[in-house]
């Protein structure tokens, strides 16, 4: 009777273990907190950019050292969207802007199914009453679905 409780308690372990170290892929992919219509692809995002009168806002929500190394032209950091600190910062900036901002955020840290930093940044600035409000898809990575197609982006600060 203990062997098998003990046993029972062991998979249980190695289980949860195991889904932490390797979580599934599907999963995260879907508990997106926007829509299809509130995203937007790096080709169709560069061609609004091209338009001075009507561009989004952008905003760079990944890590720090990230956006020094290379971003957007234009891309603003106001905090990273994956710690508390960096969306406290990512609020205090959202307060003066108006809530009908054609916004657009973007991290490309890694691929945007595992990406830590985008969905809280987007749940933050849904929750504050922002109505233009898109993702920028980077399936794989800024470097690989921006910089390596030749779009424009700011090297180092």
């Amino acid at each position: 009777m203990l062997t098998r409780w003990l046993t029972r308690i062991f998979s249980l372990a190695v289980f949860s273990l195991a889904v932490t170290l390797f979580p599934f892929p599907l999963a995260q992919n879907t508990s997106n907190p926007w829509s299809p219509s509130q995203t937007v692809p790096p080709g169709d995002l560069l061609k609004e950019l091209s338009d001075a009168k009507t561009a989004p806002a952008v905003l760079f929500v990944g890590f720090q050292r990230l956006y020094t190394a290379g971003h957007i032209k234009g891309a603003q950091y106001h905090g990273t969207g994956g710690n508390p600190e960096g969306i406290a910062q990512i609020r205090s900036w959202a307060e003066s802007q108006p809530r009908s901002t054609n916004l657009v955020i973007y991290c490309g840290c890694c691929p945007l199914e595992r990406c830590p930093n985008i969905r809280p940044a987007f749940t933050a600035l849904r929750d504050l009453g922002f109505t233009k409000l898109r993702v920028l898809t980077l399936p794989t990575s800024f470097e690989a679905d921006w910089a390596e197609k030749g779009f424009p982006y700011d090297k180092g600060q």
